[in-house]
């Protein structure tokens, strides 16, 4: 899964001053943010020192007075891997012919994010000799736990419906394919 951004314009931002929770209330304990009403209160921080002040503009150049530019991330999949869940994996994963990769993940994990690209140039590699899958755990939560997942990101590997190896955590890529050419035929 990979993620793709989706780039919109935002009226105005409007600038606020908040004070830190401190005794005195000189300006080195305020902090100036970026606020966007339409984004639920996400805050930017612009500065943290009054000496910062004057670089605002130098520190976020692309930050202009009437124009605010918001991205969002949006899950993709590519061609090679594809999504599988509590009720589709039996068929696509249990039932299938040949080895198949499932990638237990979910879209808060980074170390899930890191071994993302290493998972779509596997399935590059490996297109026609192994099935490749991401299943998201918060989605889909019976299935790693029937197979006992308890961290992510983890790899497993399944041949003719039997779950064959685990491969736990962000690993170089040498380590998921000597896993998988252990299962090619």
């Amino acid at each position: 899964m990979a993620a793709a951004f989706t780039c919109t314009s935002l009226p105005p931002l409007s600038l606020r001053s908040e004070t830190k929770a401190a005794a005195s209330s000189s300006l080195s304990a305020r902090r100036l943010f970026a606020v966007s009403p339409e984004s639920g209160g996400l805050r930017i921080r612009l500065s943290q020192s009054p000496s910062s002040l004057t670089s605002i503009q130098p520190r976020v150049p692309r930050l202009r007075r009437g124009v605010v530019v918001v991205c969002e991330a949006q899950e993709t999949t590519t061609d090679l891997v594809s999504i599988v869940n509590d009720s589709t994996w039996d068929s696509l994963v249990l039932k299938a012919d040949g080895p198949v990769l499932v990638d237990f993940w979910a879209p808060w994990c980074g170390p899930c994010k890191m071994i993302d690209p290493l998972v779509n140039e596997l399935a590059q590699q490996y297109t026609g000799k192994v099935k490749f899958y991401k299943l998201n755990t918060d989605d889909s939560p019976s299935t790693p736990s029937q197979y006992n997942v308890r961290s992510i990101p983890t790899i497993m590997i399944f041949v003719d419906g039997e779950k064959k190896d685990a491969i736990i955590g962000a690993v170089p890529k040498s380590t998921l394919t000597s896993s998988i050419d252990k299962f090619l035929q």
